[in-house]
């Protein structure tokens, strides 16, 4: 059956998971009106500034129509900021910082530092038979997961080593990292068969 994914396009790195998914042979397609989300059956939050994307979310009309579409069980795949937009708690955000929801995580913003202290590095990820190539950019962390939630993947070496960088429950799937960068399609197709199988 044809899917049809779409990539929150308000803001952040939307170009890059448009190409990763079109390359895995889906429609991807950008979302940035609620006409447009209808038509997805899974959606992408990708990297950018995460209290940036809820303002514009609000402006747009987006905001609650996509948290129903996660209410209701629309898979959903947040990296970076996406990451803290699909978590139910957020430490270190602004005061009045809103999120979608729906991951039974507390995710740390900015956890790695600033800018300057982006890095990448090599994680085991569980569901694939080798690590993949993480690109950490102001990246989060979780802080802790609920009862529901699947640890993918942590950090292994560094003052970091052990931090939770992965994290899937049910439908929903985030990384701190951004698996769009380097042309590894493996962590997206992971999402393709939450999408499937839903």
């Amino acid at each position: 059956m044809a899917i049809t994914v779409g990539v929150f396009a308000l803001q952040g790195d939307v170009r890059e998971h448009v190409r990763t998914l079109g390359a895995l042979g889906v429609a991807a397609v950008p979302v940035r009106r609620t006409s447009e989300l209808d038509a997805c059956d899974g959606l992408v939050i990708p990297g950018g500034e995460s209290t940036t994307m809820a303002k514009l979310a609000r402006v747009f009309d987006l905001f609650e129509p996509i948290r129903q579409r996660i209410k209701e069980g629309m898979p959903a795949f947040g990296t970076c900021a996406g990451m803290i937009m699909l978590a139910d708690r957020i430490e270190d955000g602004s005061r009045d910082q809103e999120t979608l929801g729906g991951l039974d995580v507390t995710v740390r913003r900015n956890a790695f530092g600033r800018q300057v202290d982006s890095f990448e590095g090599d994680v085991d990820f569980v569901g694939l038979d080798a690590p993949v190539h993480a690109i950490f950019i102001r990246a989060p962390w979780v802080e802790g997961v609920g009862t529901g939630v699947d640890v993918l993947a942590r950090v292994e070496h560094g003052e970091a080593a052990g931090r939770i960088v992965a994290v899937r429950q049910g439908p929903l799937m985030a990384t701190s990292f951004h698996p769009e960068v380097g042309g590894d399609a493996r962590v997206h197709r992971l999402f393709l068969d939450l999408v499937h199988e839903s």
